[in-house]
């Protein structure tokens, strides 16, 4: 099979042949039809997370195929069943996290492309207990960012505990954000984005964002003050470049909600006192459980998610890489098999 493997960090991936694999027990084998590419794959390719993937692998968790070929006690799943892979490749089920409905905490969890290879060629492995299901009528390629990106916006929008009604800053509008802006409406808050980029925020706006702040303009912390008249009791920050991460403070209410979707390199540039003085919480999100997914794949089948997609050929993937870290894509670039 053809697939995208990561040689060497900060290399281009090489498209090459290699072996199918073969699935093993409790797997299932895959056909992808598509897989999104997410930013976090960048992170695989170039290593510069702390805890570092192992070259050679294949990126890509954002996989949508068909099930092909069955391990033994390959349970809940059969043959021609259209399967989606996910960060969370597998988890123990058995620690206090898995226990307790964080299974995204595990601590021998499995991650889709950078534990285990993932989706960017024309097979994958999936453990068929974290299969997502993906429903009927789905669009193989509009459905593909959910699996990561969706699921894992929705789940940082619940742990602000914003309500309907109520404000939420969406700080950072790429991948994520652009699908955040989207759950934030269905779930009933009121939206606004902020970027530093005219079209970023005009494709917020197109999501239904009510405000959008240009943060290369304006002080995002005073425009959210102003427009509020206090503060935003979420705020939710997908971006990827640090300084979001310390506007977020200014731009929360008092008692309100912080939480991190984005993870670029760095520290978090806080302020202590205004921490403390404002009552402040914040929280470190991190994708999502099978549950989440589940209720994420629920609000694309009412309609009420359309994440915003181009798609492209496997053998294109490191100008699509080289296009993400000139922040250049508007939405999610989608590979088609």
């Amino acid at each position: 099979m053809k697939a995208a493997v990561v040689t060497e960090f900060g290399k281009d991936l090489v498209v090459k042949d290699v072996e199918i694999p073969t699935p093993g027990k409790g797997q299932a084998l895959v056909k992808l039809i598509t897989s999104g590419v997410c930013h976090t794959d960048l992170h695989a390719a170039t290593g510069d997370w702390p805890v570092k993937p192992s070259p050679p692998f294949i990126p890509g968790h954002e996989g949508v195929g068909e099930v092909v070929a069955l391990g033994e006690h390959a349970e809940g799943l059969k043959i021609g069943d259209l399967v989606g892979s996910a960060w969370l490749w597998s988890a123990c089920g058995d620690c206090r996290f898995c226990r307790t409905s964080w299974e995204t905490l595990c601590e021998n969890q499995v991650n889709g492309g950078y534990s285990v290879d993932g989706s960017f060629g024309q097979y994958m492995l999936v453990d068929a207990r974290f299969a997502v299901k993906i429903p009927e009528g789905s669009d193989p390629v509009e459905i593909s960012p959910i699996l990561c990106a969706g699921v894992t916006v929705y789940k940082g929008l619940k742990m602000t505990e914003a309500r309907p009604g109520q404000w939420c800053v969406i700080s950072g509008i790429g991948g994520l954000g652009h699908i955040a802006v989207q759950y934030a409406k269905a779930m009933g808050m009121r939206v606004i984005a902020v970027d530093v980029a005219h079209d970023k925020l005009t494709l917020a706006k197109k999501h239904g964002a009510e405000i959008v702040i240009n943060a290369m303009n304006e002080d995002p912390a005073a425009a959210v003050q102003k427009a509020t008249g206090g503060g935003a009791s979420g705020v939710l920050v997908t971006a990827v470049h640090p300084s979001a991460f310390g506007q977020a403070i200014g731009m929360a209410r008092r008692g309100g909600t912080i939480v991190f979707n984005g993870l670029p390199p760095g520290e978090f540039p806080a302020s202590i006192f205004e921490l403390v003085l404002k009552g402040l919480t914040v929280r470190g999100s991190i994708v999502g459980t099978r549950q989440d997914m589940a209720e994420s794949m629920e609000f694309y089948s009412r309609g009420v998610i359309k994440p915003t997609v181009s798609t492209r050929r496997l053998d294109e993937i490191n100008t699509v890489f080289d296009e993400m870290k000139h922040g250049k894509i508007d939405g999610r670039v989608v590979i088609k098999y």
